[in-house]
Parts: C-alpha cells; structure tokens; sequence
C-alpha cells in the first residue's frame, strides 16, 4: 500500500504537530522543511509516537529497527510531498514546472537517449514540462536508491524494466514516485496533508 500527500511548508511547519518537535528541529534554511516533513509524519502516525528516524550513510532518512514502513520527502519552494510506503522502500522527487534558461542543456547532459527522444516527441510548447516530468523521475529514483544527486547522470527513467517509476502532474507541480512494487500515480491518489490521519493509513503497525 502506498499514500502520497501534498501540502504547504509554511502551514505545516506551524501546526501543532511541528510545534511539538520545535525543540529537536535544526536551526537554519532547512528548518521549516524539516519541521514541516516531521510535523505531517507526526501527524499521520498520531495517537502512537512518531517512531525513530535514523539515516544512511548517504544521508537517506528512515525508521529504525527495521520498522516495517519507509517514506520519502521531497520540498520545492512551499510545497512538501510525501510518500509512505509498507511494500518497500520508496523514493519520490517534486519541483514547479518553471523555465529555466539551461534546462536544454541540463537535459543534454543528463538525459538517456531514451529520454531526449520521449521529450523530442513532444510538440516545443510541451518539451518544458516533458523535461521537469522526466527530471522528476530520474529524482524519485536517486531517492528510492538512497544514491547521490551527482548520479543522475547515470539514472534512465525511461528503463522501466529496472524500476517502478510513475509520474502525475498537479496544476504546475511534477511529482513522481519511484517504488518497490508497481503502483500507477494518478491526481486521484494525491492526499491532502490536511487529511493524513492514522485513520486512513490503514498499514500502520500497532
């Protein structure tokens, strides 16, 4: 089973859920992110504690003592995706879809050749957003590896036999999701973070 939520940094980070861990938050940029990360996993576990977080070698977050769900954060600008997963780790990566003034030579140097041919594909008006779509992908994935950003070179998303990739896009946001077991993302399976309760995480561990 897999739940994917979506909400806003500067709302998640003041609400109550985030308050409560204020005193464990770093100081800095990143803390509003990692507020509002562990705010809306607080949030989705409650009434039961939010279990221990630990992280890879490589810097990639998740519960310790082998229990038994994995997650995936990702933040662009205010907005925070998540992921949570009990059928395996997962990785998930989110970005607006926005113009870029290197972003045809980004693709050049990054991007299979399967993937320059599925954005070439495309009409020119649409190659802006085949681009974050493809970006996206190739993000979720580095994050399901637990790998470095610097290997996205090495990452084809358009090889589906070696992943389960999907992608959706939600008004100007790309989302995509790399996960264990094949699973089809659609706006229709986006939650709200105002919604994440225990109650609809049906898999959570007594």
């Amino acid at each position: 089973m897999y739940q994917v939520f979506l909400g806003k940094i500067s709302s998640l980070s003041t609400d109550c859920w985030a308050q409560a861990l204020a005193l464990h938050a770093p100081t800095g940029e990143q803390r509003d992110r990692w507020l509002a990360g562990r705010g809306l996993l607080s949030r989705l576990f409650a009434p039961q504690p939010l279990p221990e977080i630990v992280y890879s070698e490589q810097g990639k977050p998740g519960f310790a003592d082998g229990y038994p769900l994995w997650f995936s954060i990702s933040h662009c600008d205010d907005d925070i995706a998540l992921i949570v997963s009990d059928e395996g780790d997962v990785g998930c990566s989110l970005e607006h879809i926005r113009p870029q003034d290197n972003w045809r030579t980004l693709a050049n140097a990054v991007f299979s050749n399967a993937e320059h041919e599925e954005m070439e594909n495309e009409k020119p008006e649409s190659q802006l957003a085949v681009f974050w779509r493809i970006w996206t992908r190739k993000g979720a994935i580095i994050k399901q590896r637990g790998a470095h950003s610097w290997q996205i070179v090495s990452i084809d998303s358009a090889a589906s036999t070696l992943h389960t990739v999907s992608h959706c896009q939600v008004d100007s946001l790309s989302l995509a999701v790399c996960t264990t077991t094949p699973f089809g993302l659609t706006t229709a399976l986006i939650h709200s973070a105002d919604d994440a309760s225990a109650e609809k995480w049906s898999a959570l561990p007594e």
